[in-house]
């Protein structure tokens, strides 16, 4: 929608949510199921499937890997960390019912990417698909500010609540940040929705003041400014939330995890699944390559786009869009230069260490450490609950 008399400006806006989600409680689930494995076993192939809703969790999918994992324990220590340990609700880590559908991943697949060491760089993507990375040159982090704003807000959040600033906080929570855009990039932002679990013992006027005044300013930091309309908890209270209220399932937040509707999406999700399946590693990939082509000065904004067919190495097309900010051919060139065959990307960005807690909350780009988004591909595992900076109160 316009905001001004010039077509050039407009409002965007993106959406985050908090680990305490349940669609993000069953991602973060899967990818601890999937880091136990990986752990152990490298070579495992996952892909992990959960279901949450009131007392229950449910397990689905295939996992073929030599690893020895309680299961039940690893998806209890997920649930923990997260948050969920009040014993007045139904979804409480100690006692969750456990149901596992998973078996083994079918042999036509497994054949298909499977290669000798010999042909270890031919070994043929899990599946087929497309997949796309975004960067852009209007932050730091070459990400566009609304998520990125909405990602600090909901994390901000988080750490205050498992800080204990205070006591009424709960896990689930949503942020939605708008932002005004000129023909050179973000002005300002507009709008500010926070909406967060609370105890039923705090009133609405108490959640609004701690929000607008302590949670906000943190977050935003040099975008804070006093015309921003700041709305909270608009359905009014918020004590019944995440699986104990709803239902979640793998692989729905799959916009919050990447680029907040800025740049365009394939449609696989990420969590549960290793790095053969290309809906993950060949989206990360096209994130690295973007994220080069942009700091690399050829494009201000550039956004990759790859296909594959299962069981084949060679992709099936990649292409590359500077949306007129930068020299078409040059990008083009820039990008032949990357080998995108998935054994290629997962030995570049060091894809078979159990990282990918690390990834599942708060956007899977735009973290410095991991490895996609690091200059060269090999930064080291960062902590499954990042530490943000907390204002003092």
């Amino acid at each position: 929608m316009a905001t001004s008399g010039s077509a050039l400006h407009y409002t965007f806006t993106s959406e985050s949510v908090s680990e305490g989600h349940p669609d993000k409680v069953s991602d973060y689930v899967a990818d601890s199921i999937l880091d136990a494995h990986i752990a152990q076993d490298p070579r495992a192939h996952v892909a992990c499937e959960v279901l949450v809703k009131e007392g229950d969790l449910i397990l689905a999918g295939e996992i073929t890997s030599s690893a020895d994992v309680d299961t039940d324990a690893v998806v209890r220590k997920a649930v923990q960390e997260i948050g969920y340990t009040h014993e007045d609700e139904a979804f409480c880590a100690p006692r969750i019912r456990i149901t596992s559908l998973l078996s083994e991943q079918a042999a036509e697949i497994g054949a298909s990417v499977r290669r000798a060491p010999a042909e270890a760089l031919e070994q043929g993507a899990g599946d087929q698909g497309i997949m796309f990375g975004y960067a852009t040159d209007e932050t730091p982090e070459l990400m566009p500010l609304p998520i990125l704003l909405a990602h600090r807000l909901a994390r901000v959040l988080a750490e205050h609540r498992k800080g204990g600033t205070v006591d009424w906080l709960r896990p689930d929570s949503k942020t939605q940040v708008s932002v005004l855009y000129g023909p050179e990039g973000p002005i300002e932002v507009t709008d500010v929705l926070v909406s967060t679990q609370h105890a039923r013992s705090v009133q609405h006027e108490a959640i609004r003041a701690f929000i607008a005044d302590t949670i906000v300013p943190a977050a935003l930091g040099d975008w804070n400014n006093s015309a921003i309309r700041i709305v909270v908890n608009p359905s009014g209270s918020f004590v019944q939330g995440g699986p104990s209220a709803d239902a979640g399932v793998t692989g729905r937040k799959i916009i919050v995890d990447t680029y907040g509707g800025m740049g365009r999406h394939g449609g696989g999700a990420f969590s549960g699944k290793d790095p053969s399946k290309v809906d993950r590693s060949g989206a990360y990939f096209c994130r690295f390559v973007a994220r080069e082509l942009v700091a690399a000065g050829f494009a201000r904004r550039a956004e990759i786009q790859v296909a594959y067919a299962i069981g084949v190495a060679q992709p099936v097309s990649v292409k590359v869009d500077t949306f007129g900010t930068g020299d078409e051919r040059a990008a083009a060139d820039f990008v032949r230069g990357y080998d995108f065959r998935p054994r290629a990307i997962i030995d570049r960005l060091q894809l078979l260490r159990p990282i990918y807690r690390a990834t599942t909350n708060y956007g899977h780009f735009g973290k410095p450490n991991l490895p996609w988004e690091s200059g060269n591909g090999s930064a080291i595992e960062i902590e499954s609950s990042v530490a943000v900076p907390v204002a003092a109160t």
